[in-house]
């Protein structure tokens, strides 16, 4: 019988308990997927938690993941039973062993991919070229700060931003992340513990500040962000994996004429031609080297709660992926 990971209230790693559930009716635009891996997020942390409250309880999380298509709706076009396809949504369920799926979601996969990879890689990747590419077009010779250089988005970004010729800095928690963020390309490292991120960027780019700041992280990052840019600068806050922000106000902004994003991933890839576009350029640049992934750390689908403890706790060095 199938299982899926069911959130029953708001609360800590605890509420993710693993249920039975029945096998999904396909609707006539859907697919029904068994699942071969699953793609954990901070955005699944923070729809446990309740600090986003768009998952309705009970409910199952989970936003990304990769499975064999089993059935399709009597409207879909374009798939066979067999296929291997990815997905990125908002509508969840993507903590089970099972799943429903709008057939427009549903992105094919090259056959020679591993399949826990392209779940711990997809919603990265498609985010890199989102913020890369159309939030914020990083040019050659661009001075930038990567916040949480050594995570999934980070590592990526910091490679792309490399390629498009930019300098980078990247923070990082310890010195393990720092190696790894090293790795990555970035061209100085900020130990965000145990140095002031504003003074480190000043002596860095010799007192101009940076052109962007790509900044995961929020509360703990976001005003020295703003500080740290020079005039006209542009910062991206696409995350706020220590909290949400509090007391900005938008006169902050006109100090330096400074411009503020706030992008939404699903935004981007809302149109079907976006969606492939964007996984065609995540899967080439992953199969001919440009981009490199780091390999995901493997838990059962019933070890949900120790994969949030893991990338709650900022002690992961590799992405979690979680095996039905």
């Amino acid at each position: 019988m199938p299982e899926a990971i069911v959130v029953r209230s708001y609360g800590g790693p605890d509420v993710l308990q693993l249920e039975a559930i029945p096998t999904p009716q396909v609707g006539s635009g859907e697919l029904l997927i068994q699942q071969t891996a699953i793609g954990i997020n901070f955005h699944d942390i923070y729809c446990r938690s309740g600090l986003y409250k768009t998952l309705s309880l009970p409910g199952t999380p989970g936003i990304e993941g990769v499975g064999i298509v089993m059935e399709m709706g009597s409207e879909v076009k374009g798939f066979a039973k067999g296929d291997k396809v990815g997905y990125i949504t908002k509508s969840y369920d993507g903590y089970s062993s099972v799943r429903t799926l709008d057939a427009k979601l549903a992105i094919p996969i090259p056959p020679s991919f591993d399949d826990a990879l392209v779940a711990s890689v997809l919603l990265k990747g498609l985010t890199v070229h989102m913020l890369s590419r159309q939030v914020s077009k990083i040019k050659n010779g661009n001075r930038i700060l990567i916040h949480a250089a050594a995570g999934g988005v980070g590592q990526l970004l910091v490679q792309v931003a490399k390629k498009m010729g930019a300098m980078v800095i990247g923070t990082v928690g310890s010195e393990a992340k720092a190696e790894i963020a090293r790795q990555a390309g970035c061209d100085r490292i900020i130990l965000y513990r145990q140095e002031n991120v504003y003074d480190q960027v000043m002596e860095f780019t010799k007192g101009k500040g940076l052109h962007q700041v790509f900044d995961s992280v929020g509360k703990d990052t976001f005003f020295s962000s703003l500080e740290s840019l020079a005039p006209t600068g542009h910062l991206i806050n696409f995350g706020q994996s220590s909290g949400p922000i509090k007391g900005f106000e938008i006169p902050m902004l006109a100090k330096k004429s400074i411009t503020l994003s706030r992008p939404m991933l699903f935004h981007y890839t809302n149109e079907r031609i976006n969606l492939l576009g964007m996984s065609q350029w995540l899967f080439e640049g992953l199969a001919n080297g440009e981009l490199k992934a780091p390999k995901p750390e493997l838990l059962l689908l019933k070890d949900a709660a120790i994969a949030h403890e893991l990338l709650e706790s900022r002690k992961a060095l590799s992405p979690i992926v979680l095996i039905p």
